[in-house]
């Protein structure tokens, strides 16, 4: 076994000396390692691949790793733009809200690596960590886009095994999927060489493979992804060779909305049917959670078991009511409102709220209580100003808990601040501290803002 594993290593080292003194022409696309006759990533190619076969794109759904104590706050995002500049200015790593399962999405995109002399690996490697640190205490998906991964810009195989070493359990621990899309014949040597180093079964479960990009609308907002246009291009030619069994670009939740559904819809919609301002999924979500689960450590961090949830969304969509002490889990309701507010077709705080709210963070602090209490009053609609007042007083019950439930203003301002307001395409990383900011400062100032 020894032997066997020293010949395993020694592997690993011929091939990463494979890898550096490669010609400069060699390319990972579409078609794994192949001679490219130009260096455009968009020319066109030959025949399409074979699909990539791959096992069903199951996402972990039940959560039964131990509660951290402590977790992240908002970032200083003007300290973070000095300190990784030269880094984040290439965008390579993205968040871009939840999953359906109320899981923090992070994207990170191999075409917009530059060409490695033009990058310090190693500072890349800080700013993932930097990055990863505001969401690791949470459960958390990445969304890895392959395609443009080239001879120029590949960074050294030690250094894909620095990340996997330094990224340890603190990291792993969390990560509910890694979602692998346009996988290629690279990606599937690179995993059988790591696989010596790799001792934890269940993180080799968590790697998805995805073929199509419309295969990731089954677990993600696609729409709140900004898919970089070289991915777009691939996939559609991958699309038009393979002919795959779903078509491309169509959205089966666009297929049909029941005059009851209260998920994915406007809040006029659910109004218009029920004749209330609050949607009963958040009086029902918010009047069991404030009496059952203001003591249940954790609540709104910790994501849920994924068939109840997809059974309790779909019985508010056929408006039934929902016994959540049947469910017998607490983080039930509390993940269902966290997904109604993202899935509503227009953020509860409206588009027209998204640059105002980034730039709150210019406005005097003496003034800043009355600046947002201006723009409740008078830029937000009275039904999403009441609904935002009856979730944010449930998020003050939480905060006077939380000595027992380890869920301060900070903390549910990381969960709450990208479900409560998002752009038209993809809030950037330095957006996002102002979205948590913005939510935390609702929750500190209830009773101040919210004075009607």
């Amino acid at each position: 076994m020894a032997e066997a594993g020293l010949n395993q290593k020694e592997n690993v080292l011929n091939d990463e000396a494979l890898f550096e003194n490669e010609d400069q022409d060699f390319e990972f696309d579409e078609g794994g390692l192949e001679l490219a006759a130009k260096e455009e990533l968009t020319r066109e190619g030959g025949d399409g691949p074979a699909p990539f076969r791959s096992g069903a794109i199951t996402p972990d759904g039940l959560i039964d790793e131990d509660f951290e104590a402590e977790i992240g706050t908002p970032s200083d995002d003007e300290e973070t733009d000095e300190e990784f500049q030269d880094i984040a200015e290439h965008k390579i790593l993205e968040v871009a809200g939840d999953d359906l399962y109320g899981r923090k999405v992070i994207v990170f995109a191999a075409c917009k690596l530059p060409p490695s002399a033009q990058i310090d690996h190693q500072r890349l490697l800080e700013y993932m960590k930097h990055v990863l640190d505001q969401y690791v205490e949470n459960d958390y998906v990445i969304v890895y886009f392959h395609f443009g991964l080239t001879s120029k810009n590949k960074p050294k195989l030690t250094w894909l095994i620095q990340i996997y070493r330094e990224l340890d359990r603190k990291y792993k621990k969390n990560l509910k999927a890694l979602y692998i899309v346009h996988p290629t014949n690279f990606i599937r040597i690179l995993w059988n060489l790591f696989k010596p180093f790799i001792r934890s079964v269940k993180f080799g479960r968590k790697i998805m493979y995805v073929n199509y990009l419309h295969e990731l609308k089954e677990h993600l907002h696609f729409d709140q992804l900004v898919v970089p246009p070289l991915v777009l291009q691939h996939d559609a030619k991958l699309v038009a060779s393979n002919k795959p069994k779903y078509p491309y670009g169509q959205d089966s939740s666009d297929a049909g909305t029941l005059p009851t559904q209260q998920y994915g819809v406007s809040l006029q919609h659910i109004k218009s049917h029920y004749g209330c301002v609050i949607p009963p999924a958040v009086q029902q979500t918010v009047d069991y959670l404030r009496q059952n689960a203001l003591d249940v450590e954790g609540i709104f961090r910790r994501s849920a078991n994924a068939v109840q949830l997809k059974a309790v969304q779909k019985k508010f969509n056929h408006g039934e009511r929902v016994d959540f002490a049947v469910e017998g889990d607490e983080h039930i309701p509390a993940v269902a409102l966290k997904i109604f507010l993202r899935d509503l077709q227009e953020p509860l705080l409206t588009f027209d709220l998204y640059q105002p709210v980034l730039r709150l963070h210019t406005v005097e602090d003496e003034r800043r209580v009355a600046e947002v209490r201006r723009m409740l009053h008078e830029e937000l609609p009275e039904d999403n100003y009441q609904i935002l007042k009856f979730i944010v007083q449930l998020l003050t019950e939480v905060v006077d808990h939380s000595a027992i439930n380890k869920m301060n203003s900070s903390n549910l301002a990381i969960v709450f601040g990208p479900n409560l307001l998002w752009p038209k395409g993809q809030a950037s990383l330095s957006s996002m501290g102002y979205l948590n900011n913005f939510a935390r400062f609702l929750i500190d100032n209830y009773s101040q803002v919210f004075d009607r």
